[in-house]
């Protein structure tokens, strides 16, 4: 009895452990990624973490004895590789040199608010219940809010580009999420998003060097914070926090799991005012607030009864349960 209960009671602490894992490490990532750009350039930096990251990942599924990716399979990545972290996270890198992570961190919470309504728009999308209905409508208005709050934050002008930016970027995240529902991708979730992530970071090198950040590219003048947040990113963002997520969704509810998008904004505006002297406005707060709420709202209410016969929803890389509404954490963070 007492050997049952040192099982249960082990098994409880990883579970803690892996949800701190991805609430705070994926929180902690947008303000790693603003000490990145300081001195490295967006794209070839996003690139290079993804593609370490994703061929970490690749080889050692594959020396584990995973499948062998077809032709279809790496067509699926690319695709959703392009829009996750071509158009998802190298854009958000891009805005960060001119919006506070903190800000940036609010925007992309409104993930699930795009899917809902692309989910809605498209064709033979089914009406949402009134409550996720009035989720969209509180979401919406706390994008309204937080977009004109965050043009007149004390003491420093956000561009607006950086902001559209940065909205355009969760539109792409939520358009890759949905297409990776049905994407044909390996049965291992961890070789399905390796290959998302080694596709993507290709996309984002050639992008970068298409727009000649090659020749801004110097690691001498490169500032040891820019350099250890990049190694932040591979090792803890991209491996070990993606690895704790894929984990629970094994051993708890998808719900449960789904609470990261709730807490990875909190966790991201505390450690850029923190860390990074970023202002926090009363404007900024009421935002959050009401983002959150409506992200809340969506995600609990989204579990449709016109979906229930359908197959279930994946997640990117093809065999793991992914609650309504919630996007890919290979590529959020």
């Amino acid at each position: 009895m007492a050997s049952i209960r040192s099982v249960a009671g082990s098994r409880k602490a990883q579970i803690l452990a892996a949800f701190l894992a991805v609430y705070l490490i994926w929180g902690s990532t947008y303000l790693a990624i603003r000490f990145a750009v300081e001195t490295l350039p967006p794209f070839l930096l996003a690139g290079t973490r993804f593609l370490a990251a994703g061929a970490v990942l690749y080889v050692w599924i594959r020396l584990r004895g995973g499948e062998r990716p077809t032709a279809v399979h790496w067509r699926s990545a690319l695709i959703v590789g392009g829009l996750l972290l071509l158009g998802g996270n190298g854009v958000v890198v891009w805005a960060e040199q001119v919006v506070p992570s903190s800000l940036a961190a609010l925007l992309i919470s409104t993930v699930p608010i795009w899917m809902a309504l692309m989910g809605w728009l498209r064709p033979g999308g089914a009406r949402p219940r009134w409550q996720v209905l009035l989720g969209l409508a509180f979401g919406f208005a706390g994008v309204a809010l937080l977009v004109t709050s965050g043009a007149r934050q004390p003491g420093e002008q956000v561009p607006l580009i950086g902001i559209v930016a940065v909205l355009l970027a969760s539109i792409s995240w939520a358009s890759g999420s949905l297409y990776s529902r049905a994407a044909k991708l390996p049965a291992s979730p961890l070789l399905g998003t390796g290959m998302e992530q080694v596709a993507g970071g290709t996309l984002l090198i050639v992008l970068g060097l298409v727009t000649g950040e090659g020749g801004r590219l110097n690691l001498h003048t490169a500032s040891p914070r820019s350099l250890l947040a990049l190694g932040y990113l591979i090792v803890f963002g991209s491996l070990i926090a993606f690895s704790a997520y894929i984990w629970l969704l094994r051993v708890s509810t998808p719900a449960r799991v789904s609470t990261y998008a709730y807490v990875n904004p909190v966790v991201a505006v505390f450690l850029g005012w923190a860390f990074a002297s970023e202002p926090i406005t009363p404007f900024t707060l009421v935002a959050a607030a009401i983002i959150v709420a409506a992200v809340v709202v969506i995600t609990t209410f989204q579990t449709p009864s016109a979906t229930r016969s359908e197959e279930p929803q994946t997640s990117p890389a093809a065999g793991q349960p992914r609650p309504e509404g919630m996007a890919s954490a290979a590529s959020r963070q």
